[in-house]
């Protein structure tokens, strides 16, 4: 009787645990991280941009979470994509350009947590670290981006459905909706998604390209001037500024009317095939019966210049190049919030961790955005954030400073003494650098002493 009651026991325990994990795995929802590559924060209908047509991606902000003050840590695609794999600032991961992640944080990125968590992991997409063991981050992956051995539109259009030849919008789109069909209901999945569009094909003569599904998009739109597009605004820049990459693309896309105009129909086209083929893996995930419990991740991997200050490109730390679109979607606590505080690209890995009910690493600088969804503001406290792009190439100033909710304050790394210093509340535009001014020295001093205590700081934070 006694070993009868003891196998019952067991039995039962067991079943438990096994009931319990089912549970577990069902309360989970699924995630989805959308990254697109170079689209700024006011590309969006959603911010109050009365051309660009985003009906999608508005469609998500107005159901949910938009942070109306999203900025990338670093506004170049290699190192804010590793600072959002790891939840770092690129300072301390080292990643950029010409550089290697280290294994230590691929460990601890985001993929990684989320596998150990039961989630099913894929990536589609530009994935945009350089990091030998990418197959191995995802249960499945498909690295890819915009085809460097073509200088036409085969850079973008060089992937096939079906033996049909489709832009990489499409494509990338096509890969997130078979993987959802593919999902079981048992298993929570995440899955990343990151387009190359509206990235401009540096090599190409006409710079963007887009499907057809698209072409009749704002072709009766004449896009106003850029603003700071007056000559001062570009005299006002150091040398090295004038002479560098962000003054090279600006000939390439905007030094003439007729080529900022081209240029601008090109860019808002790309978002709005991205925007069109969001609005496809949603309709497949409610096929699928899914979309009730999948929360969805927005946001641009880093600004862009549209001829301000007769520039283009991001890499700057003025705001046109470190502010982008997010948004959090998350349909079990549905409901609109415009939110003013700090989002930043370290933010999305604990954000996504928290949504998989995991315990974020100690070494992660960003802080989990998940709660806003439940009415909380996580991020209410953050009162300044180091912005930096340290790449070492001579067409690009490498750059760092600091900015807190009314100032910013940045200098160049091979020439310190040229700093710049805004009042934000008074100048959101940035026309007057008041570092010369002797009535500022002492916020001068002040932001310069908080940038390097923080640049300090997260230098130590490297790994040995």
């Amino acid at each position: 009787m006694k070993n009868n009651l003891s196998l019952r026991n067991l039995l039962f325990y067991l079943f438990f645990l096994v009931g319990s994990s089912a549970f577990a795995q069902q309360d989970k929802p699924n995630i989805i991280f959308i990254l697109t590559d170079d689209q700024r924060w006011d590309a969006l209908g959603f911010s109050g941009n009365e051309i660009i047509q985003t009906p999608e991606m508005d469609k998500l902000a107005e159901e949910g979470i938009y942070f109306k003050n999203a900025f990338v840590t670093t506004p170049i695609c290699a190192a804010s994509r590793a600072s959002i794999l790891t939840g770092l600032y690129e300072r301390t991961h080292g990643y950029t350009f010409g550089e290697e992640l280290e294994e230590s944080y691929a460990q601890n990125s985001y993929p990684n947590k989320l596998r150990r968590l039961g989630y099913e992991t894929a990536f589609f997409g530009k994935f945009g670290v350089n990091y030998p063991g990418f197959s191995e981050l995802f249960d499945v992956g498909d690295n890819y981006d915009r085809n460097g051995k073509f200088d036409d539109r085969r850079g973008y259009f060089y992937k096939t459905i079906d033996g049909d030849t489709v832009h990489l919008t499409k494509y990338t789109s096509h890969q997130a909706q078979e993987f959802i069909k593919a999902q079981a209901a048992g298993k929570p999945f995440m899955l990343s998604l990151s387009f190359s569009a509206p990235h401009a094909h540096d090599p190409a003569e006409d710079q963007y390209f887009w499907s057809e599904d698209v072409d009749h998009l704002y072709e009766d739109v004449t896009f106003p001037k850029p603003l700071l597009a007056k000559q001062k605004f570009f005299d006002q820049q150091p040398d090295y500024v004038r002479k560098g990459e962000n003054r090279t693309r600006w000939h390439w896309r905007y030094d003439t009317p007729e080529k900022y105009q081209k240029s601008m129909k090109g860019y808002y086209r790309m978002i709005s095939e991205v925007d069109l083929e969001i609005g496809k893996i949603r309709k497949t995930l409610a096929e699928k019966g899914m979309a009730e419990n999948t929360v969805i991740i927005f946001m641009g991997d880093n600004g862009y210049f549209q001829g301000e200050r007769q520039l283009a490109g991001k890499w700057l730390m003025y705001e046109n190049s470190l502010r982008v679109p997010m948004i959090i979607y998350d349909p079990r606590n549905p409901g609109h919030r415009t939110i003013t505080d700090f989002a930043l690209n370290i933010d999305i890995a604990p954000t996504i961790l928290s949504f998989a009910h995991g315990t974020a690493p100690d070494i992660w600088q960003g802080i989990s955005l998940a709660d806003y969804v439940t009415g909380e503001n996580p991020a209410i406290d953050r009162t300044e954030f180091v912005a930096e792009h340290l790449w070492k190439v001579a067409i690009i100033p490498a750059s760092e400073g600091i900015r807190t909710k009314d100032w910013k304050y940045f200098r160049y790394q091979d020439n310190p003494e040229h700093e710049e210093l805004y009042n934000l509340l008074k100048d959101p535009l940035e026309k007057k650098n008041l570092a010369g001014n002797p009535k500022y020295q002492d916020i001068l001093n002040e932001m310069r002493n908080r940038f390097d205590e923080n640049s300090r700081r997260l230098f130590e934070n490297r790994s040995k």
